[in-house]
């Protein structure tokens, strides 16, 4: 028996990036090619389930979803296996997503 978690594990990573803001930050400023004075500094979880606004929409449910003080939104997925979908789902999450912050229309 392992002595630690994977971290890449599914409950071990939503346990330690999606209760941790700390870690998250870290990891997205890391990742990111943001510019400096554009690094993220704190953050604010959203729920990981994007439930959908027809009742013939696709339930969504990612890893970790976050907002920063800036308004920029993140999904955070972790993906141990390739399987064929993997891009559409990766599409269809940062679509729902980004349609998800565009103001409203009116009537």
């Amino acid at each position: 028996m392992a002595k630690y978690l994977d971290p890449k594990a599914d409950v071990t990573f939503k346990k330690v990036f999606g209760e941790h803001k700390n870690l998250v930050i870290s990891l997205l400023n890391a990742l990111l090619p943001l510019d400096e004075g554009k690094q993220i500094e704190s953050i604010e979880y959203m729920p990981p389930e994007m439930v959908p606004e027809t009742p013939l929409g696709k339930n969504s449910i990612v890893d970790v979803r976050c907002e920063e003080t800036g308004g920029r939104k993140f999904i955070v997925e972790m993906q141990m296996e390739w399987f064929p979908d993997f891009m559409q789902r990766v599409l269809l999450n940062a679509s729902k997503a980004y349609v998800r912050q565009l103001p409203k229309g009116d009537d």
